[in-house]
């Protein structure tokens, strides 16, 4: 298992947000289907729940921009345009990919609880014009596992940002979601090109029966496996 029992460990869980993931949001007025990306939903939950028992630094990402725009760079905005569901436009959950709308918010399967990190990015990459990097720089974190949406956007992006800063990185592939599923395997597979250039891509039992032998008593390891 790549997994390093000795580093100090975050959990990043990127974008699972309403507008990704439920009907009527960004994604879904994009023609992307919001099933597929809900589908890692409960293999999340379970890497949350041992990342809290083991009291990982938990960060987690919402991709959205402020209500003028102004973060928004021209061609992002036009390409949202050109994919049928332009950014700022009005939609049944607010105004898509706009910080403060109910669909720029979590899941209610995934919200952060007290002390646990939100990271509201403009860009796909979670470091892009964010204070990641200083939080992480802050609790010594050297090790990231890495979950969420879109696998071949930003979890991509976010885990090659996170690789030129040095971090050692666990992409947890059946805990992500590709827009296309065709997308899925090709995404995971360039991650681990020259003996994985951008870390190791793992899988949620294997990583959680991994975790076990970590938590303190073995009531909370079972927990972690069952939940």
């Amino acid at each position: 298992m790549p997994f390093d029992p000795q580093a100090r460990t975050a959990l990043l869980i990127i974008d699972m947000q309403r507008d990704f993931c439920a009907s009527g949001g960004y994604a879904h007025r994009a023609g992307l289907d919001v099933a597929r990306l809900a589908s890692p939903i409960a293999r999340i939950q379970r890497l949350l729940a041992a990342a809290r028992r083991l009291g990982w630094c938990v960060v987690h990402t919402r991709e959205g921009h402020l209500p003028d725009l102004s973060d928004c760079p021209p061609a992002k905005l036009a390409r949202s345009i050109a994919a049928g569901a332009p950014i700022g436009s009005a939609g049944p959950m607010g105004r898509l990919l706009v910080r403060g709308e109910h669909g720029h918010d979590f899941i209610d399967e995934l919200r952060p609880v007290p002390g646990e990190w939100v990271i509201d990015k403009p860009g796909y990459g979670a470091f892009h014009a964010t204070g990641l990097q200083a939080l992480l720089q802050a609790r010594g974190v050297t090790q990231l596992v890495v979950c969420g949406v879109t696998t071949e956007v930003c979890v991509h992006s976010t885990v090659r940002e996170a690789t030129d800063h040095g971090y050692r990185c666990l992409t947890v592939g059946d805990a992500t979601a590709a827009s296309n599923p065709a997308l899925q395997a090709p995404a995971l597979a360039m991650l681990q090109v020259e003996g994985g250039i951008f870390g190791a891509v793992v899988y949620t039992d294997a990583l959680l029966r991994e975790l076990a032998s970590l938590l303190p008593d073995e009531a909370a390891a079972s927990a972690a496996l069952r939940n």
